[in-house]
């Protein structure tokens, strides 16, 4: 077997159920592709049904800061797929461009609830199922503005404190479930290219200065990592943040 073979196996996803998250959102809608293209049978939910879904892509609803709503659909997902079960935690939203010193408790606590709560909820409800399954791996969606960078001009305290979270939440995990067989990483992307991202774009000109090719990156090229974080490739990873920020956190 060479070595592009090898790698091509220790890819496939075939046999696993891996459930995502924010799957209706820029990022979360290119992983549900990337993931079923590599064999994997996908739930993919969102607060909302996810729509332009492959072909034999199981989808729904969960509200991921409630824990009853997120509590019936692990219930739900572990009497449907038995056999393997992976997650991605993509859902994330970011706050308007507001000072922290004029931020509300309640939008404080939303962006927290839905990309740092969130994140803990369904990691924790699927959990049960992942541990008496003997083997697992979950991904989530950090960020270069967690720990490595504060973005400018545009101010986003509480989308920066809850990705921190998410990388402080990751390596926590994998610690203490990694002994369990279930494997703990994350992502930090930078600027991708989504329609999140679009509705900021009186800032390209600025952000672009110091992003070193020149480019946001694509939502495919954050679904390929996280593919690879999910995948036998990456079986030494425990607690793994991923940067890609396009080397904008060197400048």
């Amino acid at each position: 077997m060479t070595i592009d073979q090898t790698t091509t196996v220790a890819r496939d996803l075939t046999d696993r159920t891996v459930v995502v998250t924010g799957a209706a959102g820029g990022i979360g809608k290119e992983v549900v592709r990337r993931l079923h293209a590599a064999g994997a049978h996908v739930v993919a939910v969102d607060l909302r049904e996810p729509g332009d879904v492959p072909e034999g892509v199981t989808t729904g609803t969960v509200d991921i800061t409630d824990p009853e709503s997120v509590r019936a659909f692990a219930d739900r997902v572990a009497a449907e797929h038995p056999g393997r079960l992976d997650l991605v935690n993509a859902a994330g939203i970011v706050e308007d461009d507001v000072a922290a010193a004029e931020m509300s408790a309640e939008q404080f606590r939303g962006v927290l609830d839905v990309n740092l709560v969130g994140v803990f909820l369904t990691s924790q409800a699927l959990h049960r199922v992942m541990a008496e399954r003997g083997e697992a791996a979950i991904v989530s969606i950090a960020s270069m503005s967690g720990n490595h960078v504060v973005n400018h001009p545009q101010k986003q305290v509480a989308y920066n404190v809850s990705k921190a979270g998410v990388t402080a939440l990751t390596k926590t995990l994998a610690v203490e479930w990694g002994p369990e067989g279930i494997r703990v990483n994350c992502v930090s992307p930078g600027y991708v290219d989504t329609p999140l991202l679009a509705k900021k774009h009186h800032q390209f000109d600025e952000w672009m200065r110091d992003i070193v090719p020149g480019r946001f990156a694509q939502p495919a090229e954050v679904a390929a990592a996280i593919h690879f974080l999910l995948s036998d490739a990456a079986s030494y990873c425990h607690g793994t943040e991923l940067l890609m920020d396009g080397g904008y956190s060197l400048r």
